[in-house]
């Protein structure tokens, strides 16, 4: 047995819950894959989540949408749905589902029919419906749905027929199928829900995960490992490893001597800084994508002094973003004008690029009344993700800039999954973070980011509510037209540059490091990894 093999062995026999290996494990090692994730996942139902970390580690591997999105084109293509219809004024929707999706069979649900439209209907009834028996756990927090006002958008959802279900909307949304396309609207089993009332254990839909995807849950250690076995009744092609392992590895440097000695076979958002390390490598490639998403520097505007746009514009005059795509992204990324990437269609090539000029910004703090600068805490990410691969180093950078103008700032970080809980509460000054797009629709990149309904939820960083920009970016909902859409996002687009409620950065390219023998994993450009389709090169 070779040291690879013997390696994967033992990760994949690890179990606190099955004691270690038995007759429910796989026939054969080979078919074992080991993610290597920079943190755990908050929940195991992607309606309650816009972490990326989370919805990597759970939505493509368990579960499965009405629609899917070519990750070639963006376009939308049939998933559980097969096909769907649209009324002439845009307020109904039908969709047909495919027949014979069998849900997950495991230790604690054993489903007793196929997927059928009463599912569709219970998983956004829990959404929307307060006395939905579901929708109070978690705290009743939907943070995607909720940014994109999915309750007042929704009238109602009703199964037709086992196999039709229809979407009644309250008015024209020219992003609602793109919506339901997102990693975020997963489909659960109404069957398994009833099942967990009677024994009133709701709780349990949430951390026990039921769905169609082409893994099933086996287990989970919390900062240690999940473990995912193959669904052996998936719609689609069966899954390529009959067991998935995500082996959760928050320090950069150790995750990369995992994969360095085979202990992973593929490693999350490896540091720009050690790509040309990994590229000289011949048992690890380098897999680069250009992908739609945003880093930002988030003002909390709530706050005293960020609550001045005079402030907020001095801030953004005093970073030196040159610097930072330097030596936080060594180039591998763009500068940002807009929240909105150059690929878009609704991109605003006009606006003005954000400059570095500490003597307008020394200025500015003047005119806000602020001419020998204040004190403020930065947040930076603890972990890497692709729109920033290393925010304690651009916040050290930043912090440097700042002291220029008299500002002082202090770098605040903690775990992954406080720092989320403490950003939900608006507990920070600013934040250095950023959006990964869901799909190719440009309002995934303003409601979720900045609108009033997203600052109420948590998920607006920069705690933003503006009628103006809500009525830009509602306004280019109403129409289907791509022309009248793209000018209300221009307008939208110049409006953020003058009010400033966070600074872009950049638009950085993707990278995965993996293992030169496992084909079949592509960077998708449109939401988290799946892993279905991951093999080892028999060679």
């Amino acid at each position: 047995m070779n040291l690879k093999t013997r390696h994967l062995l033992l990760l994949l026999c690890t179990s606190v819950f099955v004691g270690g290996c038995n007759n429910d494990l796989p026939e054969t090692v080979r078919s074992g894959l080991v993610y290597c994730s920079e943190g755990s996942p908050e929940t195991f139902n992607p309606q309650l989540v816009t972490s990326g970390t989370t919805i990597d580690a759970i939505s493509q591997q368990l579960y499965d949408r009405l629609l899917d999105i070519d990750a070639n084109n963006g376009e939308l293509i049939p998933g559980l749905a097969q096909k769907w219809q649209v009324s002439d004024d845009g307020r109904v929707y039908h969709f047909t589902l495919r027949s014979e999706v069998q849900f997950h069979q495991t230790e604690y649900f054993q489903p007793s029919r196929p997927l059928n439209a009463e599912d569709v209907v219970f998983t956004f009834n829990r959404i929307m419906q307060k006395s939905h028996p579901f929708h109070q756990q978690g705290g009743a927090n939907y943070p995607y749905f909720q940014s994109v006002d999915w309750a007042d958008l929704v009238k109602n959802v009703v199964a037709e027929t086992p196999d039709r279900i229809r979407f009644e909307l309250s008015r024209p949304d020219s992003s609602f199928l793109s919506n339901l396309a997102t990693d975020f609207a997963a489909i659960l089993s109404a069957e398994y829900g009833s099942q967990l009332v009677k024994s009133g254990k709701l709780s349990l839909m949430d951390s026990l995960p039921i769905g169609t995807g082409p893994f099933r849950f086996k287990e989970y250690q919390k900062d240690v490992l999940i473990r995912y076995y193959r669904h052996k009744n998936y719609w689609r092609e069966l899954a390529k490893p009959e067991q998935l392992v995500f082996d959760i590895v928050p320090n950069n440097a150790r995750r990369m001597a995992k994969l360095f000695t085979h202990e992973c076979d593929i490693v999350a958002f490896p540091r720009v800084a050690e790509l040309g390390l990994i590229s000289k490598r011949a048992d690890v490639d380098v897999q680069e994508s250009t992908s739609m998403n945003i880093g930002f520097w988030a003002f909390n505007t709530e706050k005293p002094p960020f609550d001045n746009v005079k402030v907020r514009q001095a801030l953004a005059y005093a970073i030196n973003r040159d610097a930072i795509l330097q030596a936080v992204y060594f180039g591998h990324a763009t500068a940002a004008n807009s929240v909105l990437p150059p690929t878009s269609w609704a991109y605003n090539p006009n606006v003005e690029p954000q400059s570095y000029n500490p003597l307008q910004a020394r200025v500015l703090l003047a005119e806000a009344g602020y001419p020998n600068g204040f004190s403020m805490d930065i947040w930076a990410m603890p972990v890497q993700r692709l729109y920033n691969p290393n925010a304690l180093k651009m916040a050290e950078l930043m912090q440097a800039d700042l002291a220029q103008i008299g500002v002082k700032a202090r770098i605040v970080s903690y775990e992954w999954n406080s720092f989320r809980r403490k950003l939900g509460a608006y507990e920070h000054d600013s934040v250095l973070i950023g959006w990964s797009a869901d799909n190719a629709d440009p309002d995934n990149f303003f409601r979720p980011l900045l609108s009033c309904s997203a600052a109420l939820t948590g998920s607006n960083r920069a705690n933003w509510c503006d009628a103006n920009f809500d009525n830009l970016i509602s306004q280019a909902l109403l129409t289907a037209d791509q022309n009248q859409r793209r000018s209300y996002y221009f307008a939208a687009q110049q409006y953020l540059a003058e009010q400033m409620p966070l600074l872009s950065i950049a638009h950085s390219q993707r990278f995965q490091a993996i293992s030169s023998d496992i084909k079949g994993v592509k960077i998708n450009p449109y939401g988290g990894i799946a892993l279905a389709n991951a093999q080892r090169d028999s060679k």
